[in-house]
């Protein structure tokens, strides 16, 4: 064989283009593009679990549909880390692009029929406790009442988490509790909770006396770090005395770490009190120790968000005491 002819054979065959996107958008796509642009915003797969409410191997095989659907590699995932491919930077660019344009057409639908349609997307911190005296709970109920088109999506994440939702528009609202200083985000003050100071069963103050424990062997006590945002007259004289020993970002973690015997740390009254009825957590009588946090609803307004996010601050305005 001709020395040419040979070197001709082994060139690769032409790859066929891809086909591209075929057919209508349907809702299953735009809900593979939600989780395609949140696992983007989020650098990676397993950051984005939180926020999407999946698991990690789920929203790998959302991103799997996702690319069989528009015949696309999007990204790089491995031991190397996560990167958008070139086709999943201009896919991403085409998807924020997408949900801007729907966000505006539902605004345009909106002004003119006098209702609101569309998604309400709120994300709530993984360490506020629901109860009957919130708030929250008469404002979800008449919002979603009074406007009933409104799809209602609740995400539960860690604080860090849901200020980065609003910040970055994944978001419609979020429940902080930090007001924000920025000038492009906006807060508004909701309501107040009081965590007390406990310890598990096996810690040497479960079966302390009243009046037993000292300010010295509470500074000693490994404890869990507190949040900046907690605070109270009586806290705030004690809090840079304190032995901290370990960090939970949300309440189950630190309800893990007291019920372990080996630290102490603050839990809402009401989320303590079953496991504190079991026996299995004391409160800490220390002089009536507690730490209270306030939570706030946090914005960013934009054309497209601004009239959802009026109604629902008016709503809470009007059941807040």
């Amino acid at each position: 064989m001709p020395r040419s002819q040979a070197v001709r054979s082994r060139r690769p065959t032409p790859r066929h283009p891809s086909s591209g996107f075929a057919g209508r958008v349907a809702e299953v796509d735009l809900r593979l593009l939600r989780v395609f642009a949140s696992v983007a915003a989020h650098g990676g797969f397993a950051a984005a679990e939180v926020a999407l409410g999946k698991s990690k191997s789920a929203v790998s095989i959302d991103i799997s549909s996702l690319e069989k659907r528009l015949n696309l590699v999007l990204c790089q995932r491995g031991r190397s880390g996560f990167a958008l491919t070139p086709a999943g930077a201009i896919v991403l660019d085409a998807t924020q692009k997408l949900f801007a344009d729907l966000d505006a057409f539902q605004k345009r639908v909106n002004d003119a029929s006098g209702t609101l349609t569309g998604r309400f997307s709120l994300y709530l911190p993984d360490t506020i406790q629901i109860h009957s005296d919130t708030a929250l709970l008469p404002a979800i109920e008449r919002f979603a009442t009074r406007y009933a088109a409104v799809h209602l999506d609740v995400h539960s994440a860690s604080p860090r988490e849901v200020e980065f939702a609003v910040r970055s528009g994944a978001a419609t609202a979020g429940i902080t509790l930090y007001p924000q200083q920025r000038p492009e985000m906006q807060t508004t003050a909701l309501f107040q909770e009081a965590s007390f100071l406990y310890c598990g069963r096996g810690h040497p103050f479960f079966s302390a006396t009243d009046g037993a424990i000292t300010r010295a062997m509470l500074a000693s006590a490994r404890m869990i770090a507190v949040s900046e945002a907690a605070s109270s007259p009586r806290w705030d004289d004690l809090r840079d005395e304190m032995n901290y020993s370990a960090t939970a970002e949300n309440i189950d973690s630190r309800a893990l770490l007291i019920l372990s015997g080996v630290y102490i740390g603050f839990l809402p009254e009401l989320f303590a009190a079953p496991m504190e009825a079991e026996g299995r957590l004391r409160r800490i009588p220390f002089d009536g120790l507690s730490v209270t946090h306030g939570f706030y609803l946090l914005t960013r307004p934009s054309p497209e968000t601004q009239v959802m996010i009026d109604a629902f601050r008016a709503i809470l305005d009007e059941v807040r005491p």
